[in-house]
C-alpha cells in the first residue's frame, strides 16, 4: 500500500489562506472596475437609487441554497450584504432611515447587518418621519419594524398615493431562528416602476366593520394580516397577499366574510421569504438528484 501523504504543516496552511484572502481582495477590486462601467452605462449617481430588492434577493437565496462547510451561515450573509450594500452606495449613495420608536438596538443592527457600515444611519421617532424623509430624499432607503403595535397608527396609508413612497423589501432576505438581524422590518423606497418584485404584494384596506370570519377568508387566499388599526369609526389594515391574487379577490374574500370594503390601495410588494430550512431541503434533493 502507497504511503499516505504527509499533513500539510503549519506555515503551509497559512500561506494558503493568505493567497485566498489576496485573491479575494484582487476580485473584490475587479468587482469595483465593474460596478465603475455599471455606473457609466445606468447612470445611477445621476437618477437616485441604485438598489434592486429582486436581485438582491435572489443573490442571497442563491448564497443560502449553495452554502456549505463549518464557516456559519450568518457569516456569510453578512460579508455578502455588506459588499452588495457597500456597492450600491458607491453606485448612487444614498441613507437608511429607520423608526426607532420601537427601540435604537434592533433597527441599527438590522440597517448595519443589511446595507453595511458605510452606508448612513439616521434615525427617526416613528413611521410617518421616516416616510417623509424617504419622500424628500432623491434615493434613500427607509426601514421600520413590521411588528409595530396599534399605538404606531396607520402608517401604511401614507403610502398610498401613487407618487408616495412604497415598500420594496422586506429583510431579513433569510429567515432562520436565531439570526443576528432577524427583526422583521419593511423597506421602503420611492416607486421602483422597473424594479419591484411582485411575488408578496401589499394593499392598504379599510373596512366598514370587522368581522373574525374576514382573517380566515384572507387566509384562504395565501394571505395574512401584517397590521391592523381602528380609524374614523372603520378598520384601517395592512394585508399581504400572494401576487397571484388580484385586489378584486381580496374584496371579493372580505365581502363574502361580511366585512365590507370602503377603499383598497396598493402600497407595495416584496419578494417572498426564504426560510433556511426550505434552502437545505433543495440542496439536499439537488444532492440527490445528482448521485442517481
Amino acid at each position: 500500500m502507497p504511503d499516505a501523504p504527509a499533513p500539510l504543516d503549519l506555515a503551509t496552511l497559512r500561506g494558503e489562506i493568505d493567497r485566498i484572502d489576496a485573491e479575494m481582495h484582487a476580485l473584490l477590486i475587479q468587482r469595483g472596475a465593474i460596478i465603475e462601467e455599471l455606473i457609466a452605462v445606468k447612470k445611477t449617481s445621476e437618477s437616485g437609487s441604485a438598489f434592486r430588492p429582486g436581485r438582491e434577493s435572489a443573490v442571497m437565496k442563491a448564497i443560502a441554497e449553495r452554502h456549505r462547510g463549518i464557516l456559519p451561515l450568518d457569516t456569510v450573509e453578512s460579508i455578502w450584504r455588506v459588499i452588495i450594500g457597500t456597492f450600491t452606495f458607491v453606485q448612487a449613495p444614498y441613507a437608511v432611515h429607520a423608526d426607532v420608536s420601537g427601540g435604537d438596538a434592533p433597527m441599527r443592527d438590522s440597517a448595519r447587518f443589511h446595507f453595511g457600515f458605510t452606508v448612513p444611519y439616521v434615525p427617526h421617532e416613528g413611521a410617518p418621519e421616516v416616510i417623509a424623509a424617504v419622500e424628500a430624499s432623491r434615493g434613500d432607503l427607509g426601514i421600520f419594524r413590521i411588528d409595530q403595535g396599534a399605538s404606531a397608527g396607520a402608517w401604511w396609508r401614507r403610502l398610498a398615493a401613487p407618487d408616495a413612497p412604497k415598500i420594496i423589501a422586506r429583510l431579513p432576505f433569510i429567515e432562520r431562528p436565531g439570526h443576528p438581524a432577524g427583526t422583521p422590518v419593511f423597506v421602503i423606497s420611492k416607486p421602483l416602476a422597473d424594479a419591484a418584485v411582485r411575488e408578496v404584494v401589499l394593499y392598504a384596506v379599510r373596512v366598514e366593520r370587522w368581522r373574525d370570519a374576514a382573517a380566515e377568508g384572507i387566509a384562504t387566499l395565501g394571505g395574512e394580516i401584517v397590521c391592523t388599526t381602528g380609524l374614523d369609526g372603520e378598520l384601517s389594515t395592512l394585508v399581504a397577499v400572494p401576487g397571484r391574487v388580484e385586489a378584486s379577490d381580496l374584496v371579493a374574500a372580505l365581502e363574502a366574510s361580511r366585512a365590507p370594503v370602503s377603499e383598497i390601495v396598493e402600497v407595495g410588494s416584496h419578494a417572498a421569504r426564504l426560510h433556511v430550512g426550505d434552502a437545505a431541503a433543495r440542496t439536499a434533493a439537488a444532492s440527490r438528484a445528482a448521485i442517481s
